[in-house]
Formats: C-alpha cells, sequence, structure tokens
C-alpha cells in the first residue's frame, strides 16, 4: 500500500492531527447498524465527492473526513489481507466543485487534488465536472491521472495535449489485473456518460460508439476474465450502462459484471440480471459504498470467513451472489465495522491527511464568519415555495436585493436561474466562508437580453418547467445536479438531508432491532435488493421535488389590485439570467416564435457571480 504524503510541509506538522475527523466538526451519534456482509471480492465507493474532503462539520452523520476513509480502507485491507479475500476501492468522479475546500483556492483544487491523491483507489474515471473548464481538465491530465497511473481509465474521453495540440487519450482505456488474494483475473473500464457540456479541449465519445471500437471489441472477447467491472460516472439506470451491458451478454453470457455507477447523486442498487449488479453511492462524502461478491472463479488462497467463496474457474454456470451496504460517513460507522475505537482505529497516514486538510482550511480561512442564519433552510426537505425553502430565499430575498446593473437600474428586469445553481442547505447558525461554497460553489456569472417584450418574457418559465420537457435532457437538466431519480427508480430513497439525535446501540449480529427504540431521521433506501442496503437504520424524511428553474421579477410599476396587475405590467423588460443556462434560454425564446440568438446577449453586472452576491447578502442582512 501507498504512503504518499509527498507534501512533507503539512505531514511534518502532525500535532494537531491527534484526533481524527475536524476539529471543528460535529461529533457523530450512536444509532443502530447493519454489519458488513463481507465476501470473496470487496469493494469500497466514493462518487460525487465534489471536493467534501473535510467531511460535514454541522451533519454528525457524515462528520469524517478523507483521512478517516483513508484510515477505514487500511484496517479493512488489513482484515480482508487477514481472511485471504480481496479487497478494491473504486471512485466514479465529480470530485471537484462544490465545497470551500477545492473552491476557495488559487488555483482552485490546489489543495483537493493532494488530499485526494492520498488515498489508494485501484480504478477510477473522470466526471463532468472535471471537464467543465480547460483547467480543471488538465489538472486531471497532469496530476490525478499520472498520480493513479494505471488506475485512471478513460474508456470514451479524450483531451487535447496542452503541448502538442494532438487529441488523445486522457488515460489508458481498460485495466486488467488479478486481486492479490483470491486471484480473480478482472478487466475493468472507465466510461463517461454521453456528456455535451465539457469544454472545447475534452472530447467525450457516445458510448454508444465507444463500444463499437476494436479495441473495446477484442477486450471484451477475453476469455481469461472473471469479473468485466465497469466504472462510470454513468446513472446505473441508463441506455450507456445498458449498452455496456448488452455488448458484454452479447460476448460473454456468463461472466460476471459489476458496474458502479454516479451523477446523480444517489444511493441506488440495480439488477441487470443474475449475474450482473451495479451501485451508486451517493453525494458529498456522505456515503461509502460497499459491495461483495461471492463465488467467483478464484485462483487465490482459501479463507477463514465462514461461507463458501472460492469456486473453480470451470464452474461458471452457478451464479455468485452479490450483497451492498451504503454506510453513512462518520467515525462511529467505522469504529463499529472495523471493531476498533478512537484510540484504535486511526492510521498514521489517515491522521495525517485530516492534518492536511485542517491546514488546508486554515489556510482558506473557511471558518471565518459572514452572518448567522435564522433557520434552516432547505433544497428538498422544504417544499417549494416556503419560508424554509432555499429557493424561495433566493428567489424572494436575495436577488431582488443584489440584481442591479447600475446602467439599467430604471429598467424592469426578470433574473431566471435553475435551481441546480443551489447545492446545499443552509443550516441554523454560523454562515461562513465555506458555506457559500457549498451551497452556490459555480464562477458563472449574469447576462441578459435587453428590452425583451414582456409577454413573451413571462411565458419562459412555464415552458423550462412544465411544457417541454424536451428542452431539458435528462444528462443536460438545468437541475441535473439535483437527486432526479430515473423512472425505473422510482421507488428508491432519493438524496436527502438528515436529522440526528444520539442514544441508539449499535446492531450487530447478537443484536435485534428494539422497535421501541427512536430512530433518527435518514437514509431509507429501497433498491432491487430491497430495504436492507443502508447500514445505519433510520426513520424515512419527507422529500420535496423543484422546479428546474425559478424567477424574480424586480422593479416592476406597483399594483394595489389584482385587477390593477396587468394594467401594470411593463411594455418590455431586461431578461436576465446565470450565463450557465444562457443556450436553454434562447432556445425556449426559439420555441416561442422569437429569433433571439448570442448576438442579442450582454453581460449584465460585469464580474459578479451567484456566489459573491449570495456573501455579500449575508454579511448586510443576517448579524450575528
Amino acid at each position: 500500500m501507498r504512503v504518499r504524503l509527498r507534501y512533507a510541509a503539512w505531514a511534518l506538522t502532525v500535532l494537531r492531527a491527534a484526533l481524527a475527523a475536524q476539529p471543528s466538526a460535529a461529533p457523530p451519534v450512536s444509532a443502530p447498524l447493519r454489519e458488513l456482509p463481507w465476501g470473496q471480492l470487496n469493494f469500497l465507493h466514493t462518487t460525487d465527492t465534489h471536493g467534501w474532503h473535510a467531511g460535514h462539520l454541522q451533519e454528525p452523520s457524515f462528520s469524517a473526513d478523507w483521512g478517516d476513509y483513508i484510515s477505514l480502507a487500511e484496517r479493512l485491507h488489513e482484515k480482508a489481507d487477514k481472511e485471504g479475500v480481496d479487497l478494491l476501492l473504486v471512485d466514479t468522479g465529480d470530485r471537484i466543485e462544490g465545497n470551500g475546500l477545492y473552491d476557495a483556492s488559487i488555483p482552485r483544487g490546489f489543495y483537493t487534488l493532494k488530499i485526494f491523491g492520498e488515498q489508494d483507489v485501484d480504478v477510477l474515471c473522470s466526471g463532468n465536472h472535471e471537464l467543465y473548464k480547460n483547467t480543471s481538465s488538465e489538472n486531471e491530465y497532469y496530476e490525478t491521472v499520472p498520480d493513479f497511473l494505471g488506475n485512471y481509465l478513460a474508456s470514451n474521453l479524450d483531451i487535447i495535449d496542452p503541448k502538442t495540440g494532438q487529441q488523445r487519450p486522457l488515460a489508458q482505456r481498460f485495466k486488467k489485473f488479478t486481486t492479490k488474494n483470491q486471484g480473480i483475473r478482472v478487466l475493468a473500464f472507465g466510461f463517461l456518460f454521453n456528456f455535451r457540456g465539457n469544454s472545447n479541449n475534452t472530447v467525450v465519445q457516445r458510448v454508444q460508439e465507444t463500444i463499437k471500437e476494436k479495441w473495446f471489441q477484442e477486450a471484451i472477447r477475453d476469455r481469461e476474465v472473471d469479473l468485466f467491472l465497469v466504472v462510470g460516472h454513468v446513472p446505473l439506470r441508463t441506455q450507456e450502462f445498458a449498452s455496456i451491458y448488452k455488448a458484454i451478454r452479447e460476448q460473454q453470457w456468463d461472466v460476471t459484471i459489476q458496474f458502479f455507477g454516479g451523477h446523480t447523486h444517489i444511493r441506488d442498487y440495480a439488477k441487470y440480471d443474475s449475474k450482473a449488479y451495479g451501485l451508486e453511492s451517493g453525494r458529498y462524502m456522505e456515503t461509502i459504498g460497499f459491495m461483495s461478491i461471492n463465488g467467483l472463479p478464484t485462483g487465490g488462497k482459501s479463507n477463514s470467513l465462514s461461507i463458501d467463496i472460492a469456486a473453480p474457474r470451470a464452474a461458471r454456470a452457478a451464479s455468485p451472489t452479490f450483497s451492498r451496504r451504503y454506510i453513512d460517513n462518520n467515525l462511529f460507522s467505522f469504529h463499529q465495522h472495523t471493531d476498533l475505537n478512537d484510540t484504535t482505529f486511526p492510521t498514521e497516514h489517515g491522521r495525517n491527511v485530516s492534518s492536511m486538510i485542517a491546514l488546508a482550511r486554515e489556510a482558506l480561512k473557511l471558518d471565518k464568519t459572514y452572518g448567522c442564519a435564522p433557520r434552516d433552510y432547505w433544497t428538498n426537505r422544504a417544499p417549494y415555495p416556503s419560508k424554509n425553502s432555499i429557493f424561495s430565499w433566493l428567489q424572494d430575498e436575495v436577488l431582488p436585493d443584489m440584481v442591479l446593473d447600475v446602467d439599467r437600474a430604471d429598467v424592469p428586469r426578470m433574473v431566471l436561474t435553475n435551481t441546480g445553481a443551489l447545492r446545499f442547505d443552509i443550516f441554523r447558525g454560523p454562515f461562513t466562508v465555506d458555506t457559500t461554497y457549498t451551497v452556490s460553489p459555480f464562477t458563472s456569472g449574469f447576462r441578459y437580453i435587453k428590452d425583451v417584450p414582456f409577454s413573451i418574457a413571462k411565458r419562459l418559465l412555464q415552458i423550462i418547467n412544465q411544457e417541454v420537457p424536451q428542452l431539458w435532457p435528462a444528462s443536460q437538466s438545468l437541475a441535473f445536479e439535483l437527486p432526479v431519480r430515473s423512472v425505473e427508480a422510482s421507488t428508491h430513497t432519493v438524496d436527502e438531508r438528515l436529522l440526528f439525535a444520539g442514544g441508539q446501540m449499535p446492531l450487530g449480529k447478537d443484536h435485534a432491532l428494539d422497535h421501541d427504540v427512536e430512530l433518527t431521521p435518514g437514509y431509507t433506501t429501497t433498491d432491487d435488493a430491497g430495504s436492507d442496503g443502508d447500514d445505519t437504520i433510520h426513520a424515512p424524511i419527507r422529500f420535496y421535488r423543484v422546479p428546474n428553474a425559478l424567477e424574480s421579477r424586480i422593479g416592476f410599476p406597483s399594483a394595489t389590485t389584482e385587477e390593477s396587475k396587468e394594467s401594470a405590467d411593463p411594455v418590455s423588460v431586461d431578461l436576465v439570467y446565470v450565463d450557465f443556462i444562457e443556450s436553454y434560454i434562447l432556445l425556449a425564446l426559439k420555441f416561442l416564435g422569437t429569433d433571439y440568438a448570442e448576438r442579442d446577449t450582454a453581460v449584465y453586472m460585469e464580474g459578479r457571480d451567484m456566489t459573491g452576491l449570495i456573501a455579500q447578502w449575508v454579511q448586510e442582512h443576517w448579524q450575528c
């Protein structure tokens, strides 16, 4: 196992790392737990971490940091080696954008690239967020790919080499290896969904075209394979994974396939057939996915687990068995799953990485307070509109106060933004520099079209949200960062915010759940294997859907009665929007019969973005 810590200046400052997790993180609370279903081949899976390597400082159930995850992986590797089984680590992308630890640094990602690189990940791929900007995709090319040389896979992703100008694979297309203890022969791929919003220095080939290529067709015909491992920044229930599954099955009907997905920010587990399953493990370092498979052909040694896991390679007709757990990312869960405690659980490497994170947060002044929120504002746990909806807060308070171009101050304006621009909840209490980035990390500015007839502008929101859903394909939706489930996954618990209380005992093999115990609200996932996937047993919480976009009308003539509203409407307005959605705005305007194009747009409030507007508003309105 590699112990990198190449950045010695950080590594030497370890006195403050005596405690795991971050110093300001909320301590975890006890709760009933299900044990991990260990098998012959086991996986730990992260996805869509979006820079949350410090963990959730205000949420006890997700308060472990990346150093704690390193300790967990090292302790579970020790157990796997002792039992003679294998453990692999997988990450399926979107490691950046969404937290001050990434977004507040100059250059962006200066600290998180190093912190993430301390974990020993066996197979990883890119997400879409790594590709929005030339700088972030070049970071992948120059730093992350070399850091995980041979493990980073880019089956359908190329980059324009900054030095030569030539198009080349971002990383190798696939990887074949044999596991350490069981001798399982694995052939792995790394895919991205059919993404179209990437910057011009990368090329994403459609999955359906990639699987026709000679290298892929030759790879899936390899008969010396015990497991196909498909990692991808791809939702489990999509045509992309269905196409890969079909292509493999056309050549190898009886070889086990394990998919790991991402992008939709949910906990999900999908069955493709009796020998093919997929796991998706949430978002924002809330979830560590655990997956195990038994009954694979093996060339390795026996083990001491109380299950029969060895199968001769010739006996492929029998179906393997699959199990999964969604681990809540906190030290209570980690300690229980390793049978260790505060003293025995942390490894030196994990503690040092926790120290790296603490020092980075201090350097970035992420705990600096702008103000104090008077209540919780929820993305999905409160209905929209309502006083506890973060989107109502943005629409009714922030945008009307902050969106003003002094050169157009006397012109009524309609402001549109996608709800995906706000990514996380606001908790009652201190609103810090870090909070600003967790709520709105994007660098999108504002643009506008001047003097749009109000009769046209007033119809846009309805079109975006209701009338023409085909304008917003699922993988490119304005609200794509929200946990919107596919129709096939409509019974699955989506990504929800949690409240916590303490006092429960761990549920092990010698414990039964006391039905009189008051469960804390949280994840209660139902997937293709049932409702026992969450490691922590929670009471369910209610989830509310939100629209694709919202609108604020600012500077309109006042109207005292309903009857006078129509006559008070302006003839024309400045149509203002976040620049990320410009193509959608223009498409909707075209649908309304206009000929507006990019030539008709201009910058509004030059140099301002949503993140800065929110920070300024909080400073001016929420005093502690």
